[in-house]
């Protein structure tokens, strides 16, 4: 699978005479093949394709790509020299860059070097990788399934006592081991009053009866995420905690069933909001209500309040409403939906009632 054709007939309409991929993730759509940080280039014109990477890479990038012309970077033949002979042989006079992600120093050694104009390309991009086709969407959900296996295995292990430092690191091992060629970020497990913190760091702290704890976790399959979360009480829930926790599950079922392609994202985010301010509860939602997942555990387009362009049919975005107390507990449940014409997919499979464990 690679999405070189699907990048060459977007050119004319960006009006590009090419495009050449710096950014890790971009070049991974465009050709299927991954290589870290900035060890690797794919430049795209209308009618040909090139990859250009160096010799740690070089061997394994021949046998993965396919559509485009393999070859080796050392000292002799630098990137930009690279780049320079194919813009001149192909007469490339606007050259798109992935200007969200280069750094100033490429850029300002690119356009020294190049005998062409650089311009953005990033837009065109986004927009791309917005809508995920079918076998995108079957990495991803192979990814959802592989979290959702360690999760139930979790179970084992999430009782008092035990540290979120621990069951992060348990989560990374299961995740692996059912596997997952890595994880799509590091897990976040907060209990207790940690909980309150929505990006908080998994501590040695202990799990404590009478408290929620939340897990945020996903796995990543073929060089494509999964994204879930998950909230439990440990021992007991007061009536509080559950009606809190109930208000966070309405919101989220809310929001899930107003995805529908041509919705703008904030009106998806606008109703989780709806459900917790009847609940009382809204000025905890201290957050977007989702984002879409990719290559990217982050990628574009978002559902939150400020965007207000509908949302593409093949996008996968996340829905995780949360209420975040401080000095109390926190509370978020994330499931993926694939937005359709007619609605959406939920690619979550996980039971998302309150467990008590």
């Amino acid at each position: 699978m690679n999405h070189i054709a699907a990048i060459q007939k977007a050119l004319p309409e960006a009006g590009l005479d090419g495009v050449l991929l710096t950014c890790r993730a971009n070049r991974f759509y465009a050709v299927d093949f991954d290589s870290y940080g900035t060890d690797g280039a794919c430049l795209i014109t209308p009618d040909h394709a090139w990859y250009w990477t160096d010799s740690r890479y070089i061997e394994a990038a021949s046998k993965r790509i396919t559509g485009a012309d393999v070859g080796l970077t050392d000292r002799a033949h630098p990137y930009k020299d690279l780049f320079a002979q194919v813009i001149r042989d192909h007469k490339i006079e606007k050259l798109g860059i992935d200007e969200e992600t280069m750094t100033l120093a490429d850029h300002d050694r690119y356009a020294e070097a190049l005998p062409c104009v650089l311009t953005g390309a990033s837009a065109m991009m986004n927009r791309l990788r917005a809508v995920k086709d079918d076998e995108e969407v079957a990495r991803m959900m192979r990814a959802q399934r592989i979290a959702e296996q360690a999760w139930v295995e979790l179970h084992n292990d999430i009782r008092p006592g035990v540290t979120e430092k621990f069951l992060a690191a348990r989560l990374i091992f299961l995740m692996l081991a059912g596997g997952a060629e890595n994880v799509s970020f590091d897990p976040i497990v907060v209990s207790g009053p940690n909980g309150s913190m929505p990006h908080g760091v998994p501590s040695e702290k202990p799990l404590q009866d009478g408290e929620f704890v939340t897990f945020d976790f996903g796995a990543l399959y073929q060089g494509y995420c999964s994204d879930m979360t998950r909230t439990v009480a440990i021992g007991h829930a007061t009536d509080e905690m559950q009606h809190s926790y109930q208000a966070v599950l309405d919101a989220q079922l809310a929001a899930i069933g107003a995805f529908k392609a041509g919705t703008p994202g904030c009106d998806v985010h606008n109703a989780a909001v709806a459900v917790l301010e009847e609940r009382g509860l809204a000025q905890y939602f201290t957050h977007g209500l989702g984002h879409s997942v990719g290559i990217e555990i982050h990628e574009a387009p978002n559902a939150n309040p400020n965007n207000e362009k509908p949302l593409p049919e093949g996008a996968v975005v996340t829905a995780e409403p949360g209420i975040y107390i401080p000095g109390s507990y926190g509370i978020r449940i994330e499931d993926m939906v694939l937005v359709r014409k007619d609605g959406c997919a939920n690619l979550t499979l996980a039971p998302k009632q309150l467990e008590i464990l």
